[in-house]
C-alpha cells in the first residue's frame, strides 16, 4: 500500500479543490448567501429554492475550513453563511429553521424539519468555536430549547422527525421523497447527536451531555442492530423495515464513537467502540468494485448499486477509524482502495467538486446536481479535515 505521507497530501489538495469550487461557484452576488442549485455541467439554476440543510453545512464547512487553515476567505464565507441564515432562515414568530425559501430569501416551505434544524445547530456550533460570538452561540442554543420543547418525544424517548411551521402536527413527516412515511428515523437521530455533540464540544452543559447520552442510549437501544441500522421507525421505534443503508453504517460507526469520546463517558466509549467495528463490517458487505453500494432491501433482495459521492466520503472516515481501532490491515486497505475510485470516477476533473455518483454499470449519474439541497460540501470536507487530522504527519 502506498504510504500514507501520499494520502496526506492528496486529501489536502483534495480539500483545497472542493473549497475552491464553491468559493468560486456559489457565491449568490443578487440575492445574498449562497446559490440553491448547480447542474452536474456546472450551469447555475439563479432561481432555485434555497434549503436550510445546505447553508447549515455550508456554515459548518467553511468554519472548519478556517480552523483548519486560517484563510480570511474561509471566515468570510462562514460569516456569509450565518449572516444569511439568521436573517432569512430563522422563523421570528415561530422559531426554529425554515425547511426552505425561495431564491429571494422568502420562505417558500415553513415545516420545522429536525433534520434541518440539526444541521443548522451544527453549522452554529462550528462557527462559534471560530468567531467566539456570543450571539452565534444563542441562536444555537435557542434552536436546541425548540428541539427540546417541540421534537422531543417524551413516552418513548428520541425526537419526531418533523412538524408544521407553527410547531403543530403535520401528516407527512418525510425528509425525502425517497424516505419511508416513519415519526422516527435513524437519520434524524444522526444529525441531532452530531449537532449536539459538536456544541457540547465548544459550549459544554450539563443539559446537553445529558440529551447526548440519553441519544448514545437511543441507538444503543433501538436503532443498531447488529451490524447495521434500522432506518424507520414508529413512535414506540417498532420496525418492520429492513433496508440496509450502507453509508449511514459507515458514518454511524465513527461519528457515534466520536460523540461518545466527546462527552467522555467510558461506559459509552467501550460500547461505541464495539459498535464501530461491527458497523464496520456491516458496511462492508456492501464493499463492490472499489467503493461501497448505496443500499440493499432484504426483503426482496434487491441491491441498490450506485456509488454515490457521501457514501465514499464517509467510508474513507469509518474505515480509517475502524483500522486506528483494531490495527487490521483490511481496512486500510479499504480506505485506499475508495479513495483510488473516487480519484478516478467522482472527481470532476474539468468543473472541480465531486460528481453526485455513478449508476451500476459505472456510469455517471445524469440530471444530479452538482449543488442542491443535498448536495453539498459537507461530507467530503470533512472526509478531507478528519483524516489530515487522523492520519500521523511524518
Amino acid at each position: 500500500m502506498p504510504a500514507t505521507t501520499n494520502l496526506r497530501k492528496e486529501l489536502d489538495i483534495a480539500l483545497n479543490n472542493i473549497l475552491r469550487y464553491w468559493k468560486n461557484n456559489t457565491i449568490d452576488e443578487i440575492n445574498g448567501g449562497f446559490v440553491g442549485r448547480i447542474t452536474q455541467d456546472n450551469q447555475v439554476d439563479d432561481t432555485a429554492a434555497k434549503g436550510l440543510v445546505l447553508q447549515g453545512r455550508l456554515l459548518w464547512s467553511f468554519s472548519a475550513a478556517y480552523k483548519n487553515s486560517n484563510d480570511p476567505t474561509d471566515l468570510a464565507l462562514a460569516e456569509r453563511a450565518y449572516h444569511y441564515i439568521k436573517t432569512y432562515g430563522i422563523d421570528p414568530i415561530y422559531g426554529g429553521v425554515y425547511w426552505s425559501l425561495t431564491h429571494k430569501g422568502e420562505v417558500l416551505e415553513g415545516k420545522k424539519q429536525t433534520y434541518a434544524i440539526a444541521f443548522v445547530i451544527y453549522g452554529l456550533s462550528a462557527y462559534y468555536e471560530i468567531s467566539q460570538d456570543m450571539e452565534v452561540l444563542a441562536w444555537a442554543n435557542k434552536l436546541v430549547e425548540k428541539l427540546e420543547k417541540y421534537a422531543f418525544e417524551p413516552v418513548y424517548g428520541g425526537y419526531i422527525e418533523a412538524l408544521g411551521q407553527d410547531w403543530s402536527k403535520i401528516d407527512d413527516v418525510r425528509l425525502s421523497d425517497k424516505d419511508l412515511q416513519a415519526s422516527k428515523t435513524m437519520n434524524t437521530h444522526l444529525h441531532i447527536i452530531e449537532a449536539y455533540s459538536n456544541l457540547y464540544r465548544v459550549a459544554p452543559t450539563d443539559y446537553l451531555k445529558e440529551k447526548i447520552d440519553h441519544l448514545l442510549s437511543i441507538f444503543d437501544q433501538y436503532i443498531i442492530n447488529g451490524k447495521h441500522l434500522i432506518l424507520f421507525m414508529n413512535n414506540r421505534w417498532e420496525s418492520s423495515q429492513r433496508f440496509f443503508s450502507f453509508g449511514h453504517d459507515i458514518e454511524a460507526s465513527w461519528l457515534l464513537l466520536e460523540c461518545a469520546e466527546t462527552i467522555q463517558d467510558k461506559r459509552w466509549i467501550k460500547i461505541y467502540k464495539r459498535h464501530a467495528i461491527q458497523l464496520a463490517e456491516g458496511a462492508l458487505e456492501g464493499f463492490e468494485g472499489g467503493a461501497l453500494n448505496y443500499e440493499y432491501n432484504h426483503a426482496t433482495r434487491h441491491l441498490h448499486a450506485e456509488k454515490h459521492w457521501w457514501v465514499q466520503a464517509e467510508a474513507l472516515v469509518g474505515f480509517y477509524s475502524a483500522y486506528t481501532l483494531t490495527q487490521h490491515e483490511k481496512y486500510l486497505k479499504v480506505v485506499y482502495q475508495i479513495w483510488s475510485y473516487i480519484k478516478s470516477n467522482l472527481l470532476d476533473t474539468k468543473h472541480g467538486e465531486w460528481f453526485w455518483g455513478r449508476d451500476a454499470q459505472g456510469e455517471l449519474m445524469l440530471g444530479e446536481d452538482k449543488v442542491g439541497i443535498w448536495k453539498c460540501p459537507y461530507h467530503n470536507t470533512r472526509a478531507c479535515l478528519e483524516l489530515l487530522h487522523r492520519i500521523p504527519k511524518d
